[in-house]
């Protein structure tokens, strides 16, 4: 607008007859730019429009308050009844704490995160995270009594309890998290204890964020580091900023600093990455190539195909079950990575492919040839800034060789392909999606994601875990464990945590997809020993001889 309008004004006093400027006087010329470095000026840019979207975004909607991140808001919107966007995590302690000693600790710690004392407020714009002025730790810290059927074990009834909690809603009038304290537990040591479940709605925070949530409330745990409070105008839109127009910004500045003068040809290296590459245009083959894979991997999440067909994927109903294995020793599983020459993770991620098709095959199902797509979350921050909380992960797409069933040949397979998403810009893609979807009415976010739920079998994630053991309340913490949720229709989530020196796996299954998630875990451990041995048996070194 204002262009226009200059250049209105500017016709206007060219037709108009000169009185004392003389023809023969040119006008005096613009400064010169030439000495303003060019990133400069493009960082200039890029904050002159991430300032204009701030001031739009809060004069348009008439934000007030703290407004919800819109990755957090997709994530609250993704409720569903199948699936309830909720991380339910168990903690098994002794000897045993109260209820009243948890419901002091939560108080004193976990409340000085704001969001355990705010609720939601949701309006068409997003949601607005609001002060419960009614907040009450007793209506989040209660007790539970498990219900043991006849022969039934702590564990089992705490499964069981576990699974039924994960499809019920959490009040949207209050916070949204929720412990329960079973005071009479009996760990599987058989030594008498207590069990804590916690419930916490995933637009709070991701894992990685509330590992440092827990923290705080075990014995020494630290306080979160003060922050400014947030305005409404500094923190109404700026999941633009941080998931659009920075990383834009960012890259359009590298790409300028290379080309130096040469900005407007670096500028058309990015719309047009291999004409760039073909012509060789001066110092723009890095920005292009950043570029060129940026726009590689968005067309591979737009062309994914589907994953193949098992009883795993389908319509899910409203049930869930959970299940968990005895830890594996840590120093085992590094060992084995160590001697295959792979990460901790391709160990765990095969065993986890090898026992789900384990599974389908016991059940007489033909897994030959056949791959199962899992989301895998990737972080985005800094673990020093995990205190924040929020969402700051993206999702990267993993096939699984599920019917591959040599340990061997499976685990370098599953290196492979883990080695073609490093490097990759997925999961970024994916955040940003995520910003994406946010904005929009439920309905559309809804169609948006489940293009991607009808391409994935399981949702599966590995949490580094503390590596001494905890105590809370003077009480030792050992077992832990969660559980991760599935959004739309898929059915099945994996969970891996690190604790104590200890690797432990979870499963949550939908209950019509796979009614018996324990099954699945019993595989686990077995494929491990089987990698294990298999490793210990391999040629190594050669023959003097």
């Amino acid at each position: 607008m204002v262009t226009r309008t200059t250049s209105r004004t500017a016709s206007r006093t060219a037709s108009r007859p000169a009185a004392t400027t003389s023809r023969s006087a040119p006008a005096p010329a613009p400064a010169p730019l030439l000495h303003t470095p060019p990133g400069a000026l493009a960082l200039e840019a890029a904050r002159s429009v991430e300032k204009n979207v701030r001031r739009a975004a809060s004069g348009m909607l008439r934000l007030s308050g703290e407004r919800m991140s819109k990755v957090d808001t997709a994530w609250l919107r993704m409720d569903c009844p199948s699936n309830l966007m909720l991380i339910n995590g168990v903690w098994a302690v002794s000897p045993g704490i109260t209820l009243a000693q948890l419901r002091e600790r939560a108080g004193q710690r976990l409340t000085q995160y704001p969001r355990f004392r705010q609720r939601v407020v949701e309006d068409a714009a997003g949601a607005t995270w609001v002060e419960d002025d009614h907040f009450d730790i007793a209506a989040h810290v209660e007790p539970l009594t498990l219900k043991r059927q006849h022969g039934q074990s702590h564990q089992q009834a705490l499964a069981d309890a576990v699974g039924r909690l994960a499809t019920q809603p959490l009040d949207a009038r209050r916070p949204l998290w929720h412990f329960y304290l079973v005071e009479d537990f009996v760990g599987e040591d058989g030594a008498p204890g207590s069990a804590l479940i916690v419930r916490i709605h995933h637009c709070i925070a991701d894992g990685i964020a509330l590992i440092s949530v827990v923290m705080s409330l075990v014995d020494g745990g630290s306080e979160p580091p003060k922050r400014k409070r947030r305005t409404s105008a500094a923190g109404a839109e700026d999941w633009l900023s941080d998931a659009l127009i920075k990383p834009l910004a960012g890259l359009t500045v590298r790409a300028i600093d290379f080309a130096g003068e040469g900005a407007a040809r670096s500028l058309h290296a990015l719309l047009d990455p291999e004409k760039a590459v073909q012509h060789g245009l001066a110092g723009s083959a890095d920005a292009a190539r950043m570029a060129w894979q940026v726009l590689n991997d968005a067309a591979a999440l737009a062309l994914m195909p589907d994953d193949s067909p098992t009883r795993l994927k389908g319509e899910p109903g409203t049930a869930k079950r959970v299940a968990w294995c005895p830890p594996l020793p840590l120093d085992d599983v590094k060992a084995v990575g160590r001697a295959l020459g792979c990460s901790v993770n391709d160990v765990l991620l095969s065993c986890v492919a090898g026992a789900i098709g384990g599974y389908l095959r016991d059940l007489g199902d033909d897994t030959t040839g056949k791959e199962i797509r899992a989301m895998i979350p990737v972080n985005l921050r800094p673990m020093e800034e995990a205190w924040k909380l929020g969402n700051h992960f993206g999702l990267a797409p993993l096939v699984l060789p599920i019917g591959m069933e040599n340990p061997i040949e499976r685990i370098y397979e599953v290196r492979h392909r883990m080695a073609a998403l490093k490097g990759s810009t997925q999961p970024l893609l994916a955040f940003g999606l995520l910003a994406v979807a946010g904005m929009m009415v439920k309905p559309a976010q809804d169609a948006l994601l489940n293009l991607f739920g009808r391409k994935t079998t399981a949702v599966m994630t590995n949490v580094p875990g503390p590596r001494e053991p905890l105590t809370i309340c003077g009480a030792r913490v050992t077992q832990c464990m969660f559980w991760v949720p599935q959004t739309g229709s898929v059915g099945l989530g994996v969970s891996i945590l690190s604790y104590g020196g200890g690797v432990q796996f979870g499963v949550i299954t939908d209950t019509v997809l796979c009614p018996e998630p324990q099954r699945i875990i019993d595989a686990f451990a077995p494929e491990f020993e089987t990698l294990s041995m298999l490793t210990l048996m391999l040629p190594w070194g050669k023959d003097d001889d």
